[in-house]
């Protein structure tokens, strides 16, 4: 059986939607809370394929999360070896400061809510193309540069780094094809703060968006991600 690695920041921002593909796939699943430990003893090569998750804080964070300095040296060396790895929003973040790039918040401000991605020529030979122009679910305030030898397949016009390959096995997305209609239930208790710090946002909002183009993204990520794996990890 392959075994599958998440490593999760907080409770509520889980596999959800990516786990069935998983298990179809034959996959072991084994989650990692990374501010309770674990990560230094964590053999980043050992496992056939590591999902790193999203979470509310930053890259540059260390000094308050000293464990995101071994999680980026942990995806650095997974990367290194260009081993299946999948980064998440946060994840995807720290992909990138572990290829050397910048990560800092976004000067347009933070994008969250519901809005297409303009794909990039590169996206047609990767399956990200399967998400067309369907609205996906933005949840961010950092953004980062694309980093040296990465492939630039997404942008928004808030965000112009919103996905990169790296390799032929690496995959950032800084937006989120993993969540639920049902599991942003979680989401939008978690995020209450930030939600009502955010102008132009609120969970009635976000609900109502989540509720129509929600759906068809409950089908388009998963789909999505099932085709990645049977590029990466055959």
């Amino acid at each position: 059986m392959k075994s599958c690695t998440a490593i999760r920041h907080v409770a509520f921002e889980d596999l959800d939607l990516l786990e069935p593909v998983l298990r179809q796939h034959g996959f072991s699943i084994t989650t990692i809370d990374a501010p309770l430990g674990g990560l230094d003893d964590l053999d980043p090569l050992a496992c056939d394929l590591l999902v790193v998750l999203g979470g509310p804080i930053g890259v540059y964070d260390d000094a308050d999360f000293p464990f995101l300095s071994a999680e980026i040296e942990l995806v650095r060396r997974r990367l290194d070896a260009d081993r299946p790895t999948l980064g998440l929003c946060l994840g995807a973040q720290i992909m990138a400061r572990a290829l050397g790039a910048r990560v800092y918040p976004n000067p347009n401000g933070k994008e969250i809510g519901w809005s297409s991605l303009t794909l990039a020529d590169a996206a047609d030979t990767s399956p990200l193309y399967r998400l067309g122009r369907n609205p996906v679910l933005h949840w961010h305030g950092d953004t980062f540069d694309l980093p040296h030898g990465a492939v630039r397949l997404a942008s928004t016009p808030k965000t112009p780094n919103q996905a990169f390959s790296v390799g032929q096995c690496g995959l950032a997305l800084q937006f989120h094809v993993e969540a639920s209609v049902q599991g942003l239930e979680r989401w939008y208790v978690g995020h209450v703060g930030e939600i009502s710090a955010t102008l132009d946002i609120s969970v009635a909002s976000l609900r109502a968006q989540a509720r129509t183009e929600g759906v068809a993204m409950q089908k388009l990520g998963p789909a999505m991600f099932s085709a990645w794996l049977d590029q990466v990890c055959a």
